[in-house]
């Protein structure tokens, strides 16, 4: 997708606007781990995505990749380079040998922490990418409330057109859904125009029956995005939480109308697994679902997998690492 149309698109979809909380169906919700475990282990070898075509999916994976850095280390210097990185994600001579120069490759979105937000936005000026930023406590969401949503709304000033919060991991924990439904609304409406990622920390619910009914908690509530992990968890994106979420939005786009977007991030470090997700996503939500628009990758060293196996897509050659240098 060519970088200056993402922006029209995503104003051009209609968000999400919540409901009412409704606490009978969220206590309905119900997981068999069995179940989802069995398809988890079946899923990456009920499609073999090849040559030409794993290319292409390989590039729309690039195309849905927020391209993250989120270290204690960052200065804006790194942030420019990302940002550069973000343009033009993979060597042009590699998209000849494709014959892909022509369409306008950029990755989804750029995310940094808030002091970086600023840099982020003059860096990708003209370029069409939307900067997010993550918020609100991030990433283990444990300051006041009031503190939280003032720095949403510093980000979104500070350009940010994405907004990834983290939620009380105890409201899930203790079955708090009133209150974890109210923290998600405040987090919305302080998002302004900006869009609402809410990140549930999956592997700190404890059950797949919790993350189920936390996505629909935040759904309800008006998030725009559900999104698995911080990064920063002991276990982070998996294809069994990936599973339980995107029925989560299956089943609310079944009884509401609305599509909401989700994001696997954190542990996302090869091609391969970028091609499980895609697989994952066509298989449960359908291709409406494969654009940057509804889906969106979290990753700092996958791109760097990805451009290497494009380059033996069109050289039939392994390259080093270092060739594809994301800063």
């Amino acid at each position: 997708m060519p970088a200056k149309d993402l922006p029209e698109l995503l104003s051009s979809i209609e968000r999400n606007p919540g409901m009412p909380l409704d606490e009978e169906w969220v206590e309905s919700i119900r997981v068999n781990r069995s179940a989802v475990e069995r398809r988890a282990a079946t899923l990456p070898g009920r499609r073999t995505v090849k040559k030409a075509w794993q290319a292409a999916w390989l590039l729309r994976a690039i195309s849905c990749m927020d391209l993250t850095t989120l270290g204690g280390d960052d200065t804006p210097g790194t942030v420019r380079r990302l940002c550069m990185k973000a343009r033009r994600p993979v060597r042009e001579d590699i998209l000849r040998e494709l014959n892909a120069a022509d369409i306008d490759l950029t990755v989804g979105a750029v995310c940094v922490y808030f002091a970086m937000v600023s840099t982020a936005v003059a860096a990708l000026e003209g370029a069409g990418i939307p900067v997010a930023a993550v918020a609100a406590g991030f990433p283990h969401g444990l300051n006041p409330l009031p503190q939280r949503i003032e720095e949403i709304r510093a980000a979104v000033e500070a350009g940010a057109s994405e907004i990834d919060i983290v939620i009380t991991r105890a409201h899930v924990l203790n079955g708090e859904w009133r209150a974890l439904y109210d923290e998600v609304a405040a987090f919305r409406e302080a998002c302004g125009s900006a869009h609402l990622k809410t990140i549930l920390a999956t592997g700190e619910l404890g059950t797949l029956q919790n993350v189920g009914r936390a996505s629909a908690v935040a759904m309800m509530a008006g998030a725009d995005f559900i999104k698995t992990s911080t990064g920063k968890e002991s276990a982070n994106a998996t294809i069994p939480y990936g599973i339980v979420m995107t029925r989560s939005i299956r089943d609310y786009a079944e009884r509401t109308g609305r599509s909401v977007g989700f994001k696997p991030a954190g542990g996302i470090r090869t091609a391969k697994q970028s091609l499980d997700w895609l697989i994952l996503m066509k298989e449960e939500l359908g291709d409406e679902w494969l654009r940057p628009s509804l889906f969106r990758i979290g990753a700092s060293s996958l791109l760097t997998d990805i451009e290497r196996q494009l380059e033996h897509c069109a050289t039939g050659r392994y390259s080093a690492a270092h060739r594809h240098p994301m800063v």
